[in-house]
């Protein structure tokens, strides 16, 4: 099983990947668009891993993000974020040898980006390469015997952090990667300030990743009417995306039990469930199953039955595969 530091490692993996990325959504081979600077010094130029982004963040489509990246990997992608996204899938599918091949994989193209005269993105991804790393070690070691190598790790993801803001502390994309990470680590470790990393995430950019950000911190800390503002303001620009109607509806559950099981706010908080499960296929089947636990728990208290939201959850895992439809085989509630 792993522990709360473990867990916080795997999400801080995930959300630094997801949030230090630009957006490639490219017309031709050589043009695209970067939604950190402006378009005379776009950095990014890779269609496949643009389209990849946009399946992933916009959409919560993993099969297509899937698809998009292994397009990249096979033209041999010199962009490191192709082979963090494939990392993070592989934490997914909870397959720790590409796990640390695609991290393995980040730093050499990373190495290549600072080598080649772009040391400020070069260095980000030195970072990202370095806590996949620890999360491979946590995750194969587990957290007695791997803490302390997975601490050294984050030791390095800083020092590269540091590094970056010695280049340019104001940089967009620097800055939110830096909000998400402090906010996650604020969680779980002394050091770190969730204040500090609210404040950074406030001038973030893409505004739709910052907002959801902001959500995922003021839900954390209990402050659910802030969250749901920012999770409104997330979906106001992402309004498919599953991922981020998964996250409204947890915290409306939870207004809703604080308020006493408030039948109209968990009314709302079910329909947001059922619209983050229309479209099974395009999630993990994990975060599937996660989502169907959790809609099963707010309708218990809903309805105040007693329905057994485990068996439920455990059906839906027990399915083969990472990707694929699965809405046929969804317990009904």
């Amino acid at each position: 099983m792993r522990t709360s530091f473990t867990a916080s490692m795997a999400h801080l993996a995930t959300f630094i990947t997801v949030t230090i990325i630009g957006i490639a959504t490219a017309t031709t081979a050589t043009s695209a668009f970067d939604p950190f600077r402006n378009s005379t010094t776009a950095r990014i130029t890779e269609p496949d891993t643009g389209l990849a982004f946009n399946a992933l963040f916009e959409q919560g489509n993993y099969q297509d993000t899937e698809y998009y990246l292994r397009q990249a990997e096979a033209k041999n992608s010199k962009e490191p974020i192709t082979y963090a996204l494939l990392a993070a899938l592989a934490y997914q599918q909870e397959d720790w040898n590409s796990l640390k091949s695609y991290a393995s994989k980040t730093l050499e193209t990373a190495q290549a980006l600072v080598n080649s005269g772009d040391p400020l993105r070069g260095n980000l991804y030195l970072a990202v390469g370095n806590f996949l790393e620890g999360g491979y070690i946590l995750a194969t070691e587990g957290n007695l015997q791997g803490a302390s190598q997975a601490l050294k790790k984050l030791q390095v993801v800083f020092d590269y952090i540091d590094t970056a803001q010695k280049i340019d502390p104001n940089d967009p994309e620097l800055n939110l990667a830096k909000g998400y990470m402090d906010l996650l680590l604020s969680l779980h470790l002394p050091f770190s300030s969730s204040k500090a990393a609210i404040e950074t995430l406030k001038n973030g950019n893409p505004s739709y990743l910052a907002d959801r950000g902001l959500a995922i911190a003021y839900r954390d800390l209990g402050q659910h009417q802030k969250a749901l503002e920012f999770v409104n303001q997330a979906l106001e620009k992402t309004p498919n995306n599953p991922e981020v109607l998964y996250l409204k509806a947890q915290i409306l559950s939870a207004l809703g039990r604080k308020d006493n099981n408030n039948s109209q706010v968990l009314g709302e908080a079910r329909n947001n469930f059922a619209q983050a499960l229309r479209q099974p296929e395009r999630l993990p089947k994990r975060m599937v199953a996660q989502i169907f636990y959790e809609q099963c728990k707010t309708l218990n208290r809903l309805d105040n039955q007693s329905r057994a939201c485990d068996p439920l959850r455990d059906q839906i895992k027990e399915n083969q595969g990472f990707f694929g439809p699965v809405a046929e085989k969804m317990p009904a509630l």
